[in-house]
């Protein structure tokens, strides 16, 4: 509520007083300017009037304003009564309604779950059944590498024997020939007597 006239001029007025200065050799006295304080004295008189028949006029109008207060009250009741009646009526309907909906949101998570644990099942089954399929191949990679080990060792081995039968036939050969040549030295060595003359 916003501040009415005669309390600001109270207000002036005591402002006034307070920014007056003191009579000399006195704590108590005060000069004052005396035109000043009679114009804030006469508005004060002039506005007193109208306040008090601005607060006669609310006064004489708080029965008008009560009953109108009242009448409100009674229709915001009688309209919240015929509501919460018809509400009431309703309440059962309401009930199987929110009954039926609880059930279809259950239903539907029950389907849902049964999906997504058919589809989890779905995935480990395939997810195993890659699994032993590379481990069949890798098995039958793993055969064929030791099969094909094995034949080339056998190879290798054959590969070997052949190369050593011709090395020990080289070495045989080198060993009669260095033989021979050894017997041809040992011949060029003998001396030849000179016939006697």
């Amino acid at each position: 509520m916003s501040m009415s006239r005669i309390e600001q001029l109270i207000g002036e007025i005591e402002e006034y007083v307070d920014s007056c200065k003191y009579q000399p050799l006195s704590s108590t006295k005060i000069l004052v300017n005396k035109e000043e304080l009679e114009e804030l004295l006469v508005e004060l008189r002039l506005r007193v009037p109208d306040e008090i028949k601005k607060y006669q006029k609310i006064i004489s109008n708080q029965d008008a304003i009560l009953n109108e207060a009242h009448s409100q009250a009674d229709a915001i009741l009688a309209e919240a009564t015929a509501q919460t009646n018809e509400l009431v009526n309703e309440h059962e309907i309401m009930q199987k309604a929110y009954a039926e909906a609880n059930r279809i949101v259950e239903e539907a998570q029950y389907q849902a779950q049964q999906i997504v644990d058919s589809a989890i099942a779905d995935a480990n089954s395939i997810r195993q059944g890659s699994i032993n399929y590379t481990d069949d191949m890798l098995r039958s990679l793993q055969t064929i590498i030791s099969h094909s080990m094995e034949e080339s060792q056998s190879r290798y081995n054959a590969f070997l024997s052949s190369m050593q039968n011709t090395y020990d036939i080289v070495t045989s050969n080198r060993n009669e020939l260095a033989a021979g040549v050894s017997n041809e030295e040992e011949q060029a060595e003998i001396p030849v007597e000179e016939p006697q003359q």
